[in-house]
């Protein structure tokens, strides 16, 4: 279960206290008190757009594959400073996954990526089957926990793909 409120200790102070928070709590978009997630996956969205002035489609490949290697560890590791398994406030996973998302849509246009993002939000806060039953797999503390906090992500991402892939080809 993802808690929806964020604790008393969850502020800037926290964010820049250990390189893990900063980078599971998305460089601070998921301080948003008001839907962190879609916060996180707007931020995820953007930063998308500017790497890709930069990088190419392998590269940006690369960064995501060790992004989520590291938030792995970075959300392990927030989630054992809050002392919640599966807090709202992290957000690193929402990042990975859309940016996972856009990688493989792209190219497309900007109403491709707003329907992308639709779809996205959809799967990963409302959970139908199979992202509920992936929710459901890694749970608590420690390294599986914080490969669950991921892995739904992943999941819906996979999920939202597979709904723009059957659109695109009707």
């Amino acid at each position: 279960m993802v808690t929806t409120h964020i604790p008393h200790m969850l502020n800037r102070r926290f964010l820049l206290s250990h390189p893990a928070h900063f980078i599971a709590l998305g460089a601070g978009s998921g301080l948003s008190r008001l839907a962190p997630g879609t916060a996180g996956t707007l931020w995820a969205w953007a930063v998308f757009a500017l790497l890709q002035i930069w990088l190419t489609p392998l590269q940006m490949g690369v960064l995501i594959a060790a992004s989520t290697l590291i938030g792995w560890w970075a959300c392990t590791i927030t989630a054992q400073h809050m002392g919640v398994a599966d807090p709202g406030a992290i957000v690193w996973d929402e990042v990975i996954a859309f940016w996972l998302v856009l990688w493989l849509v792209t190219p497309t246009t900007f109403w491709g990526q707003l329907g992308a993002f639709i779809l996205f939000r959809y799967f990963d806060a409302a959970k139908p089957e199979p992202v509920r039953w992936a929710d459901s797999l890694f749970k608590g503390f420690g390294w599986r926990g914080g490969w669950g906090i991921i892995f739904d992500d992943l999941v819906a991402a996979f999920c939202t793909l597979l709904v723009m892939a059957i659109w695109r080809s009707l």
